[in-house]
């Protein structure tokens, strides 16, 4: 009998030893249920020669072949991937509905002696589940932001705050970027729909009787989308914002954005859109200082002249209020550690 589960947090604990993902190697990649392994019964190309079956040929021959497929896979699995689990192994496996795929290899699993299930509706229950959680009711947090200017360590911040005890969810973490333009990290971001899975799960530890402090972020963090009913929190929310030399952030900036100075002609790259708003000559005076290597001076500049403004701008259209100011002397090591305290310390 497949699996029934009413809410995120009775999947997240539902006790089984291994959660399989039996879908195509694209569909996990997209998103998935948190913690399962991948073992697709069809490959992408696999699924979609099936799918051609079905509709130009027939279902039945569609059904042959793709069954055929799934035990040949299924067996590829046991042979490799599973050969070392022992009897006493609980798999718990969903497809896409919950149906052939799962079942097919939940049967030989059970088969097999091992005490094998199926989510009843697959991934399309658990992604229901994710966006109710997100999208569909009040998610009764209590949230303060940590504000403050480009540079100011806001998420190495966050970390130590974490390490404090502070409930904490860092968004550009989950979103794989830094929230500005130069904020693409190695990899590239997740999908929306991994990102809310991973949100969704970040969330599912929160208490609402304490803070969640979460970094001041706009509406969108690289091309993912922050869901509306956070976002109308984060806006109303009360604020701790961190002050801090612009020399102080400069430097700061150049240790956090290293993989950036690696690459000189990709952050030339990463800042032509700029000439629109700062105009041709201060982006080219910017591109001189990159080549000869004065990422301080330019990371200075870049703030005083562009991101400065524009947090101004955005900060004067919010409300929520100011829980205190914290002024760090620098960002270094120690600075960052006494900013972290006093942070704590407001939010007690």
């Amino acid at each position: 009998m497949a699996q029934s589960f009413s809410t995120l947090a009775d999947l997240y604990g539902h006790g089984f030893d291994t959660v399989i993902d039996v879908r195509s190697p694209s569909e996990f990649a997209e998103d998935h249920v948190p913690g399962a392994i991948s073992l697709p019964v069809l490959s992408d190309d696999e699924r979609a020669r099936v799918g051609t079956i079905y509709v130009q040929e027939s279902a039945f021959l569609a059904r042959k072949i793709g069954a055929a497929l799934v035990a040949r896979n299924a067996a590829a699995h046991i042979e490799t991937r599973l050969m070392e689990k022992g009897g006493g192994w609980r798999p718990l496996v969903y497809c896409w509905r919950g149906g052939q795929r799962s079942g097919s290899f939940g049967s030989i699993l059970a088969q097999i002696g091992w005490r094998t299930d199926t989510i009843e509706g697959g991934y399309q229950r658990y992604r229901r589940l994710v966006s109710e959680r997100l999208y569909d009711r009040p998610l009764g947090l209590r949230v303060v932001l940590l504000d403050g200017n480009t540079g100011t360590a806001k998420t190495d911040l966050l970390q130590r705050l974490g390490a404090r005890g502070v409930q904490v969810v860092d968004l550009e973490g989950l979103a794989h970027h830094r929230g500005s333009l130069l904020g693409a990290m190695a990899g590239g971001q997740p999908s929306q729909k991994a990102f809310e899975s991973a949100l969704a799960l970040a969330l599912s530890t929160v208490s609402s009787d304490r803070p969640l402090v979460l970094e001041a972020e706009s509406s969108k963090i690289g091309d993912l989308i922050v869901p509306p009913q956070l976002w109308a929190l984060m806006k109303k929310a009360p604020r701790i914002t961190v002050e801090a030399p612009l020399e102080a952030r400069a430097a700061y900036l150049t240790e956090a954005y290293a993989d950036m100075i690696e690459d000189p002609e990709e952050l030339k790259e990463r800042i032509l859109p700029l000439r629109t708003y700062q105009g041709k000559a201060i982006v080219k005076r910017w591109m001189g200082w990159i080549d000869e290597g004065a990422f301080r001076r330019f990371a200075s500049e870049l703030m005083y002249q562009h991101y400065d403004p524009a947090y101004a701008k955005s900060r004067a259209q919010r409300g929520g209020g100011s829980l205190g100011v914290v002024t760090a002397a620098t960002l270094d090591m120690a600075g960052r550690e006494a900013a972290a305290d006093q942070i704590a310390a407001l939010l007690d």
